[in-house]
């Protein structure tokens, strides 16, 4: 079977980025036998200057950055383009009039396995970025009928302090999950049927055990879907 070649924009952080190539390539591996693999392109950027440009809002240079790294793998014979990385789809559209090839937008394979499972109030997780500006959950609500919930002020400083400080530095503490286990049950309390890890470094601190309604792993179900997209070349692009 003919795969399509998976173009990845990474490093953001490269701890998330590493579980996308592991996701990939176990899925693939599971779907194909033998000793199958992804086919795939990686450009990983230097996080400590996106993070910087993120803080100090200068989203045009960033977007000249994505753009440059969407460009460079469609180069590489990349036949669609997976951002890795939940807070930068701030800049999909831009990166997708950049490249004659497909992005596949983290937030729709998220909303289709939500909207499955037959849901609809949904609470959301993430960055300062993902959780207050409305490119993400716009998206959701626009494109897909969800009704989003977000934590209060002071939770949405920490669930960004945990990730920013810790997360992308691989850093797994008990106390920050115990935080984050309390911040989902206010989100359940106001009505969230289910919680979105918008961010895709929180997959590694929290699971389904720490929630009482389902958790919606966006790293897992973005990497999955680009198997899905890979394996089926005209699906989407």
């Amino acid at each position: 079977m003919r795969q399509a070649t998976i173009g990845l924009i990474g490093g953001m952080s490269w701890e998330s980025s590493a579980e996308y190539y592991r996701i990939i390539n176990r899925e693939m591996n599971r779907r194909l036998g033998g000793v199958h693999s992804a086919q795939c392109l990686m450009y990983s950027l230097d996080f400590e200057e996106i993070k910087r440009l993120q803080h100090e809002g200068d989203w045009d240079r960033l977007a000249t950055e994505m753009k440059a790294a969407a460009v460079r793998l469609e180069r590489g014979g990349a036949d669609f383009i997976v951002l890795c990385t939940n807070t930068m789809h701030r800049l999909a559209d831009a990166i997708s009039a950049s490249v004659s090839i497909p992005l596949l937008h983290i937030a729709d394979p998220t909303a289709g396995r939500i909207k499955a499972a037959g849901l609809e109030r949904i609470g959301l997780l993430g960055t300062a970025f993902t959780m207050e500006q409305d490119f993400y959950k716009g998206r959701l609500h626009e494109h897909h009928g969800l009704e989003v919930i977000v934590p209060d002020e002071d939770d949405r400083r920490i669930v960004h302090e945990i990730i920013y400080k810790e997360l992308v530095l691989g850093q797994i503490r008990p106390e920050s999950r115990q935080a984050y286990r309390a911040i989902i049950a206010c989100l359940i309390e106001r009505g969230a049927q289910a919680v979105i890890l918008g961010c895709t470094e929180i997959m590694m601190l929290v699971s389904d055990e720490d929630s009482a309604v389902p958790l919606f792993d966006t790293t897992t179900i973005h990497a999955l879907a680009a198997v899905d997209w890979a394996l089926k070349p005209t699906k989407g692009l």
